[in-house]
């Protein structure tokens, strides 16, 4: 094609081909058209999905703010309402371009669910740019910008994020700004792509300008012209050697104010319009005070505002320690306590023990646990509690370490008399019984021996391990007749606190 001589087919043949190049050169790849339309398809979501969170700031400012305070709160609606009038302006314009689009653009392709000639690059930039509807475009998006940065306050303008804006790029052989959106070589349905961004940005700059607008009925308001003087102190109180604090303030009074707040003549600390006092906690008793609080008007007067009279009370530190079942401490079985301390939260009121182990059960709840070995002795219960950051003794109490009593042994629930000897042929244990106790306590029976007299026959006495009816103890019991006595004696038992106990004897006569 470069050189040499060539016959008439064969140029006409080289000038097709150049002209097929061109051809494939402007032809749009169905996977670049696609990737427009279902980025189109996920801005219009995306856009339906802010307009619905709009439509709900309004219905819930209406139903709450609107309702409860009208005459503050109709002002703000009605910015919001003109925002949302000037957005939709917007919106409205935008869509009427897409619609030419759409005219243009020979409909929607039922198959594709897009533009009929969605790769035709003729269209859009005949439109938006041969006929000025870009440039229209452009000064209608910054107007509408403007409008909506100038219904809010000058400190909410400052921080306005919005993307709403047409300008021009900073490179200038780029063109301007509707030429690098809609310029030559902008497949249709790029195009409406873009303008369905741009309606995207309209509907979030609504939105970010209508929650800077309601947000301001959340913001306080100080009404100057009524004045109240308040003192709130956390609570009346106090233990010995801890710190009294409460807080003096004028209500309605907002950060720049800076008040002359004082009590008993000595002028308090003030922060934010704030004053903190102190008071002295190092002896016992009821401690009253007034605060005064002295403001300069606008006229350059001082008005004087006093607190009702505060009173706080300071006690010497103490605790309530009570057992949950009786006032000594049994070993080798939780036992449940209940600590307590006046003026003090459950949850800020821990305690421990000195020579047994102490585990928390819950808000003032407590087990206690000994070990046999500590049986005679005593064991101390240590409270303490937290306040204002410091870790507060109240006091500690002492407790007896008792063993527990030693239970009663029985069989099929008797101690003795006269029994069946079908009944006692079909019982498999001894068991160690403890009656009328307060806990639920379970003993385990070592050994034990069992003795048979049969009538005119010899004794016969046999060894048992465990508390439980076998091998030759079983045989023996099973041989028994009507007239036997039956002896089971050394039983020994153990508890939950290790120690063993020899049981009293058991007699039986088999009828």
């Amino acid at each position: 094609m470069a050189g040499g001589k060539e016959t008439t087919r064969q140029r006409m043949i080289n000038i097709m081909y150049l002209v097929l190049l061109a051809m494939l050169a402007l032809n749009v790849s169905d996977t670049i058209l696609d990737a427009f339309k279902n980025i189109n398809d996920s801005l219009d979501t995306s856009k339906t999905n802010v307009n619905t969170g709009i439509d709900q700031l309004f219905s819930s400012f209406e139903n709450s703010k609107l309702k409860e305070e009208p005459a503050r709160a109709q002002p703000i609606y009605d910015k919001a309402k003109q925002a949302k009038a000037a957005a939709d302006d917007l919106n409205n314009y935008i869509e009427g371009i897409k619609k030419q689009f759409t005219v243009a653009g020979d409909g929607i392709n039922p198959e594709t669910g897009d533009l009929t000639n969605r790769d035709n690059q003729d269209i859009a930039p005949n439109l938006m740019i041969n006929q000025k509807e870009g440039e229209k475009l452009k000064a209608k998006i910054n107007a509408t910008r403007e409008k909506l940065i100038s219904l809010l306050d000058p400190k909410d303008r400052e921080g306005v994020t919005f993307s709403l804006e047409a300008k021009d790029p900073v490179r200038k052989r780029k063109g301007n700004w509707q030429e690098t959106l809609f310029g030559e070589g902008t497949p249709l349905t790029a195009a409406m792509t873009i303008l369905t961004k741009l309606q995207t940005d309209t509907k979030n700059a609504e939105a970010e300008v209508v929650k800077k607008l309601f947000g301001n009925m959340d913001k306080a308001v100080v009404n100057i012209d009524k004045f109240a003087a308040v003192a709130v102190a956390p609570t009346s109180y106090v233990i010995q050697g801890q710190p009294y604090t409460a807080e003096v303030f004028l209500t309605a009074s907002d950060s720049r104010s800076n008040p002359d707040i004082a009590v008993g003549g000595s002028k308090l600390s003030v922060r934010d319009g704030k004053g903190t006092y102190t008071g002295g906690t190092g002896s016992v008793g009821v401690f009253k005070w007034v605060g005064t609080i002295r403001v300069r008007q606008t006229d350059g007067q001082v008005k004087e505002y006093k607190t009702p009279e505060q009173s706080y009370q300071v006690a010497k530190p103490s605790a309530n320690v009570s057992s949950d079942k009786m006032n000594v401490i049994y070993a080798g079985i939780p036992n449940p306590f209940s600590v307590s301390a006046a003026g003090f939260p459950l949850e800020s009121v821990n305690a421990s023990a000195s020579g047994a182990s102490m585990s928390k059960t819950g808000a003032g709840k407590y087990n206690v646990l000994a070990s046999g070995s500590q049986v005679g002795s005593e064991v101390s219960i240590n409270v303490t509690a937290s306040n204002a950051g410091k870790s507060v003794s109240l006091g500690s109490q002492k407790f007896r370490v008792k063993a527990i009593p030693k239970p009663t042994a029985k069989v099929g629930g008797r101690a003795g008399g006269d029994i069946a000897s079908v009944q006692l042929k079909s019982e498999s244990e001894i068991e160690a019984d403890l009656d009328d106790f307060p806990f639920d306590v379970r003993f385990k029976i070592q050994r034990y021996k069992l003795t048979i007299i049969k009538p005119r026959s010899d004794a016969i006495t046999i060894s048992g391990s465990g508390g439980g009816f076998a091998g030759a103890v079983r045989t023996a019991i099973n041989s028994i007749t009507p007239g036997t006595r039956v002896f089971f004696e050394d039983i020994v038992s153990v508890g939950p606190d290790g120690r063993q106990n020899v049981l009293p004897s058991l007699a039986f006569t088999v009828k």
